[in-house]
């Protein structure tokens, strides 16, 4: 018996209605409008993972946890992200697999963030604490915290979006709207952490060309001028370009809703979204800081503290004696 060229009246291509490519539920009918290339998807995939791997080894060995805790997490949950972009592949109507792929990689980048965010406070620290403008401690307290919240506006959406079939256009638009929200926030974040970082390095530069420095800051002088440090440096400032670039593009590709022709170009997907985010988790990952910029250790930090305590104490040691 042969296939009815039409569907039945009424009827609607959508994840309830379909479960494989067919007459009826075409790749064009999907929200993506294509099915994903299933190679390329596999490569980001492992590329992702190996990423994770690289970030992680060398964070419990150089005892960079924080950092290296949420890069990592990052990474593999884009790792999950593409391995669903590369089962829709094979079936472009895997509602399992657009689920995960929405949720993991939109969510990614944002645990990326963390480790920009954790730098500066270390930085701050080792370099000249007096030019920063705000208490060292006070940039984790601030930004990470921030960046969950853009964490958690876009997971709800991405939860509202994926519950959605796409012939719930008030639901699917509801869980757009709040994906972007989330996005922007996080651009606003970004471009803040941006400013006051670009302000600091800034300050503290102009401060070290000066001339001879104040023996408190003379190690700080002498890290300045270190050339694994300017390495450190330079990769965190690409890894945040790459992720700005990024958070642009999905501010674009959000801004036309579910299946706009933004979201079903693949090629702009790869470059602006894929390529973006892993290039900022391989510079990170490669450039760790346990091995360019070891002062953000854990150990280090355990030190300084000591340290400044031993200050406190005998400060407070000679106000007796006077």
């Amino acid at each position: 018996m042969s296939t009815p060229s039409t569907p039945p009246p009424g009827w609607r291509p959508t994840f309830d209605t379909c479960t494989e490519v067919s007459l009826y539920c075409p790749v064009k009918a999907t929200t993506l409008g294509y099915s994903p290339n299933r190679g390329l998807n596999i490569f980001f995939a492992v590329a992702y993972a190996l990423a994770a791997v690289v970030t992680i080894v060398p964070g419990v060995w150089k005892r960079t946890w924080g950092f290296s805790i949420a890069v990592a997490a990052g990474c593999i949950l884009e790792c999950v992200g593409y391995i669903g972009r590369a089962l829709l592949g094979v079936n472009a109507w895997n509602d399992g697999a657009f689920k995960m792929q929405i949720v993991a990689i939109i969510l990614g980048p944002t645990l990326v963030c963390v480790g920009l965010y954790l730098t500066l406070k270390h930085a701050v620290n080792a370099l000249n604490r007096s030019l920063s403008r705000i208490a060292p401690r006070v940039y984790p307290l601030f930004f990470v915290p921030a960046d969950f919240s853009c964490l958690v506006v876009q997971a709800i959406g991405g939860g509202i979006a994926a519950t959605a079939d796409r012939g719930q256009k008030t639901l699917l638009q509801h869980g757009n709207r709040t994906i972007m929200a989330g996005i922007v926030l996080q651009v606003i974040v970004l471009g803040f952490f941006g400013l006051m970082a670009g302000d600091y390095l800034f300050r503290v530069g102009r401060y070290f060309k000066r001339g001879p420095v104040e023996s408190e800051y003379r190690a700080g002088a002498a890290l300045w001028v270190d050339k694994k440090f300017r390495m450190f440096i330079w990769a965190m400032g690409f890894a945040y370009a790459a992720l700005m670039i990024r958070c642009a593009y999905r501010i674009a590709e959000m801004a036309g809703g579910w299946g706009n022709h933004i979201m079903q170009d693949e090629p702009s997907f790869i470059v602006l979204e894929s390529f973006m985010v892993l290039i900022a988790c391989v510079v990170l990952a490669v450039f760790s800081p346990g091995f360019f910029f070891p002062q953000m250790s854990h150990k280090a930090e355990v030190a300084e503290e000591k340290g400044t305590q031993t200050e406190s104490d005998s400060a407070g040691t000679e106000l007796e004696q006077v």
